[in-house]
């Protein structure tokens, strides 16, 4: 599982595929699209894999679209509408992820969320779900001016919960988020049970530790 890390004050978290599973309702959002231009429906697990994506591997899996598609703007916003209007439908946290967190505010190690999604998504989904009323810090893809793998809101964090950013670990299931932890100076660790994206090479990522499900935090930090 890697090394126990020692003298960490707080504990970040990616959000999508990390603490909550969001690909039910992110697959919805682009079977809709579909639906509305008369395509025939898509198995909802085709989409798990590239939901760390968010709208670009939604839009890819759903009309093989990349960024660079003409219509990939215009259909980017329609995606974003559909997703907004039923994001809490199927989301929910992944297994053991209540307790983890509430085992953390309960020994007084603070913590929070660092995630790529708006602040206009993120912050509707925190007031729903109660779990993320003790957190100290949610940052959003567009709460600096660079989203990760930049280390600006991994930074912008641990500033707000006042600790040193080497004194903080990061947790989140892509690649994109180890690379914005170790930039950031922070203990990383990779969270196998998330989406991770097709032919992930997790142990090539060069976390500092790897895991299979939310509790194994625990086992790798000291409490307070």
């Amino acid at each position: 599982m890697g090394q126990r890390f020692n003298g960490l004050q707080a504990v970040l978290f990616d959000l999508d595929g990390t603490l909550l599973d969001s690909a039910p309702d992110l697959g919805g959002a682009a079977e809709s699209l579909r639906e509305a231009r008369g395509l025939p429906p898509l198995p909802i697990g085709s989409y798990r894999a590239h939901a760390g994506a968010g709208a670009r591997g939604m839009l890819r899996v759903a009309f093989d679209m990349a960024p660079d598609h003409p219509e990939y703007a215009a259909l980017r916003l329609a995606f974003l509408d559909a997703y907004e209007a039923r994001m809490l439908q199927l989301t929910r946290p992944f297994d053991g992820v209540p307790t983890l967190l509430e085992t953390l505010s309960g020994a007084d190690m603070r913590w929070g969320v660092v995630t790529n999604k708006a602040e206009r998504l993120t912050h509707p989904i925190a007031r729903s779900l109660r779990l993320f009323d003790a957190a100290g810090a949610i940052v959003c893809g567009d709460t600096t001016p660079h989203a990760k793998p930049h280390p600006a809101p991994l930074l912008e964090a641990a500033r707000r919960l006042g600790v040193d950013p080497g004194r903080c670990v990061y947790v989140g299931d892509d690649e994109r988020d180890i690379q914005a932890g170790r930039a950031a100076g922070m203990r990383t660790v990779a969270a196998r049970y998330g989406y991770l994206g097709p032919g992930a090479d997790v142990q090539a990522w060069g976390a500092d530790a790897q895991i299979d499900a939310p509790l194994e935090v625990l086992n790798l930090i000291e409490l307070p």
